[in-house]
């Protein structure tokens, strides 16, 4: 609990935390990496080359700071960092890294302003929210390793099939090592995937693109430029090698409902939504699935979809390509807006709507 004091301290100095929060989150990460090298296996390089990753953390630090009295309003955003970190493996232990090497950063960007009284509440604070994200991650881990099939921490898999999805996707299909269960998941969550490359060892999140219930995990992966991962898996991961895979985790999930769905997709956020429409199909639900790609060639899991529009009588399909070939045939093309939605939608108010892809497509 933190005291008033340290609150009192916090909502005076948190204006100038706000200014500088993106100074304090460049100065920490570099800092953090280089007195600790053991946790960069934890962070994404090219989020940390294209700056998302400090101005998330900034943004985290200043809305927290800011609903010290009303912490049930960042619930949403909690188990967001909850599951990000529980498949990624963050343990108790990797906190005091961050907890000093944050208040360094804050007192190198404040400078005498940084008194013993002000750092002293910063880090009363952070310890709070520490043990907050610890008790829900332990919750996260037990709750795994009950499941049927479950675990705690990482567990071996073997490349058992991939199949080409388009020029840029590739599916990989992932079963236990050990012949054992698979845990089930919700359709919509991730799944985090451990490598060693070069003698480094790596972690990323990738969505879980089968449905529930069946006996593998498929990850359906984006070749990305630079990207040391993707690179790997795409030309050096061969059938029967082996990786490490943590249970899975994501509260972006298909909820149960009556109600008619709309999958809004660009490019290779498509890969929770076949997760989710085999499912959604499957409980009656009227559904809209509405799938952007560049063109034919980049358009990933199409014949699968019109093969399921060919047996569900509540599915209907729209696609839009920004870029099509000759060739190509799409319902819509350009970049997409509210125009090209609004008369696919009957009723919004009785709608869910579910939508993911590149931050542009998003904005």
């Amino acid at each position: 609990m933190v005291s008033q004091q340290s609150k009192d301290i916090i909502a005076a100095t948190l204006p100038a935390v706000r200014e500088n929060a993106m100074k304090i989150t460049s100065t920490f990460y570099p800092l953090m990496f280089e007195r600790y090298p053991q946790v960069k296996a934890y962070f994404n390089e090219n989020h940390q080359r294209e700056g998302t990753q400090r101005q998330a953390l900034a943004n985290a630090v200043v809305a927290y700071a800011a609903n010290l009295d009303r912490l049930e309003v960042l619930g949403d955003a909690v188990s967001l960092i909850v599951h990000k970190h529980a498949s990624l493996t963050v343990l108790p232990e990797h906190y005091p890294i961050v907890g000093e090497c944050l208040l360094e950063a804050i007192a190198i960007v404040f400078g005498d302003a940084a008194t013993d009284e002000v750092l002293g509440a910063w880090g009363e604070a952070y310890q709070q929210l520490a043990e907050i994200l610890i008790n829900a991650e332990e919750a996260v881990y037990q709750a795994n390793e009950q499941k049927t099939g479950g675990w705690r921490g990482e567990r071996e898999f073997v490349l058992a099939c991939r199949e080409k999805e388009s020029e840029v996707i590739t599916s990989f299909y992932f079963e236990p090592a050990d012949g054992g269960p698979l845990a089930d998941f919700k359709a919509g969550q991730y799944i985090g995937i451990t490598l060693n490359i070069d003698g480094q060892e790596v972690r990323r999140n990738y969505s879980l693109s089968n449905s529930p219930g069946e006996s593998y995990y498929r990850l359906s992966i984006k070749r990305e430029n630079a990207g040391q991962v993707s690179a790997f898996l795409h030309d050096t991961l061969n059938l029967g090698d082996k990786i490490k895979l943590t249970a899975p985790a994501g509260d972006f999930v298909l909820e149960q409902s009556a109600r008619a769905l709309m999958l809004l997709t660009g490019g290779v956020g498509i890969t929770p939504a076949i997760s989710m429409l085999k499912p959604a199909l499957q409980s009656g639900r009227p559904v809209q699935f509405f799938h952007c790609a560049t063109n034919a060639s980049h358009h990933a899991f199409k014949q699968q979809v019109d093969d399921l529009a060919s047996q569900y009588d509540n599915l209907s399909v729209t696609y839009c390509y920004s870029a099509p070939s000759a060739s190509d045939s799409s319902h819509l093309t350009g970049f997409i807006d509210q125009a090209m939605i609004e008369p696919l939608v009957q009723d919004p108010a009785d709608l869910d709507f579910y939508f993911l892809g590149p931050k542009p497509f998003m904005e």
